[in-house]
């Protein structure tokens, strides 16, 4: 089921500069790992959805390069990132 209006905002607000912020790294990483939450319980129950789960590889091969990208330019914000949203490395 894709994020609500409601719970987009919510996450721009909590990991954006300004609550209008939905281009900073950190708001893409928080949404691509909200998205990819809810599509890991939806294997639970469809485990044939094959179509599906080549969208969660994209989506976390995108949050990959996103990581790598916030790693090289600050150090500090992709520890934070990490550590907040409870992501392994």
């Amino acid at each position: 089921m894709p994020l609500t209006k409601a719970q987009k905002q919510d996450i721009m607000t909590k990991y954006g500069k300004s609550p209008k912020d939905s281009g900073s790294p950190e708001v893409q990483i928080a949404l691509l790992t909200t998205r990819i939450n809810e599509l890991s319980s939806h294997f639970d129950k469809n485990v044939k959805d094959h179509h599906s789960r080549r969208g969660l590889l994209q989506m976390v091969g995108k949050r990959r390069k996103l990581l790598d990208y916030l790693q090289e330019k600050s150090v500090d914000r992709y520890r934070k990132i990490i550590q907040e949203l409870d992501l392994r490395k």
